[in-house]
């Protein structure tokens, strides 16, 4: 094997990853798999609205405004890391840097004051809320911005990307059973214990600041052949423009309104789904934790599907038919209980049905995910050739802005619906009345439906392909190759 094809030593613009490699990458995202947990709607809304005893539309606002804020936060951190010039290159500062502070404000904020005034403990809640987004965000733009750094091959990429969805979906996975099987189990008191969140979120803090420092160090050894930006001098208009047409990339634009509308969806789902597997289908704890080895089961599943889906249809085909697949999937049985298809609570057939719908329909859209972030890799040259200027960290983070600000939209309206509904925010975990739940499965399941669908049909407008791609490279080689 020649030099330019061996893993390590090989040129950033055709390097062929080694799987040491990938690992070391995809391993930081155990971290951001353990803080999508925790800082999932399907946790922070239960445990602020029942446990804390936030009223369900503080927090659904809470959630949102939180939202909001960090899709400010991460253009910022994504356009600091493309600009960093160190020793340490571009992204590596601020991986190493966020381990410690991602630690301290996890443990702040699952361990609040227990005798605080309820409106005193909700601003504390807010403001570490706040700070944990940003710590997560200080690692996880520039871990995301080294990907298309490490390699600009069209199918390595996609590769790249599962290796990180990979350990995310086995970060989350391994919390989750430990949330709920451990923490929050019968023994311990059970899913409304106050104390076992603390516990909880102390060895989330362990856990994130090793993978985030396991990363950084494993792929540390990559910084002499990453991009560096050139030594320039550019007035404010300028940089005002670079960042304008970059951002205004059709491709770009497509895959944020795609993410605008699934973001939606996504926050609805997230926030409301503990209250259909507790209220709706009648699962314990236990349950839950079990339907989460779907997910893992489903992270190899979507991984070995990726690959080949990619290269016989396309990247794009390959993601309108996975996600398409999953979005019908992950409705039936709702659906199906509406129209009173499904077997009672009491039979076991009900949680086996759930149990592969949730293998199917994750298999699915992790396939369609590590697709679609691929396919914004592939917008860093074709934006660089319009503006002349690599901007992988700016390119991450624009991408995931507006699904924050609508995520932060649909966790509002979870907590509108749950109003609506008149959930009984003090009812004990299984005791809401079936009328509550049918009616807030009945507007909850078309309008997720709704937004999952139109998110997919944008996605036809995206037009970067291999040719496109391999012909974008191939400009910048040339004008790098002139600049000498």
């Amino acid at each position: 094997m020649s030099k330019a094809r061996t893993a390590d030593d090989a040129d950033g613009a055709t390097a062929r990853l080694s799987v040491r490699s990938k690992t070391f990458y995809g391993i930081g995202s155990v971290a951001f798999g353990v803080s999508i947990l925790g800082l999932s709607s399907a946790v922070l809304q239960p445990y602020l609205n029942r446990v804390i005893g936030l009223p369900a539309l503080w927090v659904g606002t809470a959630i949102m405004l939180t939202l909001m804020l960090d899709a400010f936060i991460d253009p910022a951190v994504g356009q600091w890391s493309d600009k960093l010039r160190t020793k340490w290159g571009r992204r590596h500062p601020f991986m190493y840097a966020s381990a410690p502070l991602v630690a301290a404000a996890c443990i702040g904020f699952w361990n609040a004051p227990t005798d605080w005034p309820k409106e005193a403990l909700g601003v504390y809640l807010i403001g570490m809320l706040v700070l944990l987004r940003i710590c997560v965000s200080l690692y996880e733009v520039p871990s995301q911005a080294l990907a298309p750094e490490l390699t600009s091959d069209y199918h390595q990429r996609t590769s790249l990307f599962s290796y990180r969805f990979f350990f995310g979906v086995i970060g989350g996975f391994g919390m989750n059973v430990v949330l709920y099987q451990f923490f929050l189990s019968p023994q311990n008191g059970g899913i409304l214990n106050r104390e076992a969140y603390g516990h909880y979120g102390i060895l989330a803090a362990v856990v994130m600041a090793i993978s985030i420092l396991v990363s950084a160090i494993g792929t540390h050894h990559h910084i002499p052949r990453l991009a560096v930006p050139p030594q320039r001098q550019v007035k404010l208009s300028q940089l005002l423009r670079e960042i304008g047409v970059t951002l205004s990339n059709r491709s770009l634009v497509v895959v944020m309104i795609s993410g605008l509308c699934s973001g939606i969806a996504t926050g609805m789902t997230g926030a409301l789904s503990q209250y259909f597997y507790l209220e709706l289908w009648g699962l314990t704890a236990s349950h839950i934790s079990y339907l989460a080895l779907a997910s893992v089961l489903a992270s190899f599943a979507g991984i070995a599907i990726t690959g080949p889906a990619s290269r016989a249809w396309g990247k794009k085909n390959a993601m309108i038919g996975l996600f398409g697949v999953a979005t019908t999937t992950a409705a039936l049985p709702i659906l199906l209980r509406l129209l009173g298809l499904m077997p009672p609570n009491s039979s076991p057939w009900v949680f086996t049905i759930l149990w592969i719908d949730a293998f199917v329909a994750t298999t699915l859209a992790i396939g369609g995910f590590i697709i679609i972030s691929s396919m914004i890799a592939d917008v860093v040259e074709d934006a660089a050739v319009a503006t002349g200027v690599r901007s992988e960290g700016l390119l991450f983070a624009a991408n995931g802005l507006l699904p924050k600000f609508t995520a932060g939209i649909g966790v509002f309206l979870s907590g509108v619906l749950l109003t609506v509904v008149a959930f009984p925010v003090d009812a004990a975990a299984g005791s809401a009345p079936p009328e509550v739940m049918r009616h807030l499965a009945l507007i909850y399941l078309p309008l997720t439906f709704a937004v999952n669908t139109l998110s997919i049909l944008v996605l036809i407008f995206y037009r970067i392909d291999k040719d496109t791609h391999e012909r974008n490279v191939a400009t910048l080689e040339a004008a790098a190759t002139m600049a000498e």
